[in-house]
């Protein structure tokens, strides 16, 4: 499946040069606002509270958005300059976000949250990691709580960018750690035309 084509991992150093040399408002995944199935996410489930992590928060503008919304907010990268530049844009935009760098793949982060966002980290990850992903991600989600993952959906065409994704798929790597509530088809807002194909997926922890 074209999902599973290889492809060579993109290192620290990779993200690191395009976060320190770009423009991040004319990344891809950039987009201001509150992610919208988040927002209907949020909604759903009636969570207007608690710890939140933005895991792979790039720009920051989701940590951001979370924290005008009265959220503990906590956001992580792998890139040093992103969150150099997303702290600015905290600043800039007065919220009280905690950025930190950090590898979700040898990750020093300490839970629980009650929410985390994937907003576009898991995708990228090579496919023989994904395991190790839920298993983290899992420690970090407290009991009772909340993982948001968005993905690229199979349904997008091309091979280029990120891996792509079935709901079958979804299932069979994080239904051993969590309950899958929901996994529906949408698009990532950003600075792409026409906007990519992408699943957002629910999941709860136990």
């Amino acid at each position: 499946m074209s999902e599973e084509r290889p492809r060579p991992p993109r290192s620290q150093s990779d993200w690191e040069t395009s976060y320190a040399q770009g423009d991040v408002e004319q990344m891809p995944w950039f987009y201001e606002a509150l992610d919208h199935d988040v927002e209907r996410a949020l909604d759903r489930l009636g969570v207007g509270r608690g710890r939140f992590l933005d895991l792979g928060t790039g720009p920051g503008t989701q940590a951001i958005a979370m924290a005008t919304r009265g959220f503990d907010v906590t956001g992580s990268d792998l890139s040093a300059s992103a969150v150099t530049k997303a702290q600015a844009r905290a600043q800039k935009n007065g919220a009280a976000v905690r950025f930190v760098q950090d590898d979700i793949l040898a990750s020093r982060l300490e839970g629980p949250f009650d929410l985390v966002l994937d907003r576009g980290c898991f995708h990228v990850l090579p496919p023989e990691r994904r395991a190790d992903y839920a298993k983290t991600l899992a420690r970090l989600v407290a009991p009772g709580g909340h993982a948001f993952l968005k993905t690229f959906s199979v349904n997008q065409p091309g091979q280029e960018g990120p891996y792509r994704f079935t709901p079958e798929m979804i299932r069979s790597i994080f239904e051993g750690d969590f309950v899958v509530r929901s996994i529906d088809e949408s698009v990532y807002h950003g600075t792409l035309s026409p906007l990519p194909i992408a699943l957002f997926s629910v999941l709860a922890r136990p």
